[in-house]
């Protein structure tokens, strides 16, 4: 209880939906996008990658759906929002409770600097207006996680309004193709947190627990789908959701559920709803047509909450006593969006290369090592840690983040180390050895064997060939031996040119450079 949790709202997303194959619901290109959010610390947004749906036939009726999200997400903090009690996971139920947490009369709320701080770090991160002033209500309710009978939230005026947040979705084909999206944030408040039930069926009773509901994340999804152009149809809240996959499968099964139930002449219910995991589907909870008054009233006990910046900050303020929005602004890490820019512009890359390279943990810390350490360029770097890297990854279930810790912490023992790679690209840059020379070199040092790019190649003899007279001479014996290629070479058939480039390479073993052989061979035939 009086844990730390912030809260924010924003507008509404929606999607176009079309009724098509007999009742079956499909996507017409919006992504699961967030609306109303609530943090508890650190946030994040449900992103789902666009769908493209066939067109609607003739008489059928387009739909339009409506989503919003309230996000509540734990503050990272030591202790908890109103009392000096402190946060920690899995603790014994009952062991964390202040005076304040049981709501035994005549106990105070002290706000914690830590969460203001970590509400206005996430209000600068998600584009939002800082209030400089903002207040704090009691909401009131009547249940047993809720001793005090009122939970204290930030109605009225809360510390953040009118974010945005950009992502992208993945769609085309090959869900290659990356498209922007923004979600509009509507607002994010510091809320009191609940004490956590514990249902015993067996003894048919309930347990409060009253440290904290344990968790990080959970998601509360309003939907309603309406026909383009017509007034916005009843919502429904589907509560306590825990993960984005949940979440995602939450929204799509209510939004077909509701389209179903229009169609078949029914109505829908302004009901809060639950979801079921292993059905895969929603279920009725409670009715909300009797809307709840929660009796909103300014919390007595705490002042409003006053914030500075530089232009605002009195004369010698003590900056323990004073929260200073520039300050922290110039605290936070660069943003995503900021880094996708910069890796755009800097090394030339795709976009969606650039999402790859944030959104798997540790992937790009190792791509700027490479970076640093080779003479190859970033084109090539990329594609070499997008593809082989953590195409080896993939096939071993390693997250990037494992193998980052791995070369990190034990240095040569790691599968591939952003210096042993950076080695390796040199020597393909430089025309040491050849691309698929560099493939069998990769695959050597994920066994782990501790060796050096330049030690596996001089092992096993895979440099190329740099004697030019020699290779010379090879070409020439390969054109004797097949002069039927060397015919339909000189009738102008440009596969035959690549078979005999790949007659020589398969004669020296794949150590002769592809380059340097078409070279040769044009000069000898004159083409």
């Amino acid at each position: 209880m009086a844990a730390p949790v912030l809260r924010w709202g924003s507008g509404a997303r929606r999607w176009a939906f079309a009724r098509v194959d007999g009742g079956s619901c499909h996507r017409r290109g919006a992504p699961t996008g967030s609306t109303s959010n609530r943090i508890r610390g650190q946030s994040s947004v449900a992103q789902q990658p666009l769908h493209t749906a066939q067109k609607p036939r003739k008489g059928e009726h387009k739909w339009a759906a409506v989503v919003g999200l309230e996000i509540h997400a734990q503050i990272s903090s030591n202790s908890k929002l109103f009392s000096g009690s402190q946060v920690r996971f899995s603790a014994p139920p009952n062991s964390l409770v202040s005076f304040f947490d049981a709501s035994l009369p005549g106990t105070l709320p002290v706000l914690n600097r830590r969460c203001v701080e970590a509400a206005v770090m996430t209000g600068l991160a998600l584009n939002c207006h800082i209030n400089k002033k903002s207040l704090f209500d009691r909401k009131h309710y009547f249940y047993a996680d809720l001793p005090a009978g009122y939970q204290i939230t930030q109605q009225r005026l809360p510390i953040a309004v009118n974010g945005s947040l950009i992502y992208g979705i993945c769609a085309g084909k090959k869900q290659s193709q990356v498209i922007p999206k923004t979600v509009r944030i509507k607002q994010i408040q510091l809320e009191q947190d609940s004490g956590k039930s514990l249902h015993d069926d067996l003894r048919s009773q309930t347990l409060i627990d009253l440290n904290r509901a344990e968790g990080q994340l959970r998601v509360d999804a309003n939907i309603s789908v309406h026909h383009p152009g017509e007034p916005l149809g009843v919502r429904t809240e589907v509560k306590n959701l825990n993960s984005i996959r949940f979440l995602a499968k939450a929204i799509d099964y209510e939004i077909q559920r509701q389209i179903s139930e229009l169609e078949n002449g029914g109505e829908i219910l302004n009901e809060t709803r639950s979801f079921h995991h292993k059905l895969g589907c929603t279920m009725s909870m409670r009715d909300k047509e009797g809307k709840q008054d929660y009796r909103f009233m300014p919390e007595p006990n705490l002042p409003p909450l006053v914030l500075y910046d530089a232009t605002s900050l009195p004369a010698g303020a003590d900056p323990q006593q004073v929260i200073n929005i520039d300050q922290i602004r110039e605290t936070l890490p660069e943003l995503p969006s900021v880094t996708r820019e910069k890796l755009v512009q800097q090394y030339g890359m795709l976009l969606e290369h650039s999402f790859t390279l944030l959104n798997e943990v540790g992937l790009l810390e190792f791509f700027q090592n490479v970076i640093k350490e080779t003479r190859a360029e970033p084109k090539r770097v990329t594609s070499w840690v997008l593809n082989t890297f953590l195409g080896y990854l993939k096939q071993q279930n390693l997250a990037v983040s494992e193998s980052v810790n791995v070369f990190s912490l034990l240095g040569a023992t790691s599968p591939v180390t952003p210096s042993a790679l950076a080695e390796l690209l040199d020597l393909l840059d430089s025309r040491t050895i050849s691309s698929s020379a560099a493939k069998q070199v990769f695959d050597e040092l994920w066994k782990r064997e501790g060796k050096t790019p330049r030690q596996i190649v001089s092992e096993k003899q895979l440099e190329l060939m740099q004697d030019q007279g020699a290779l010379e001479q090879l070409c020439h014996s390969v054109m004797e031996a097949h002069p039927q290629v060397v015919m339909d070479v000189k009738k102008g058939n440009p596969r035959a040119v690549n078979k005999l480039i790949g007659l020589v390479r398969k004669a020296t073993q794949s150590r002769a450079d592809p380059v340097m052989i078409k070279e040769l061979l044009e000069k000898k035939l004159s083409l």
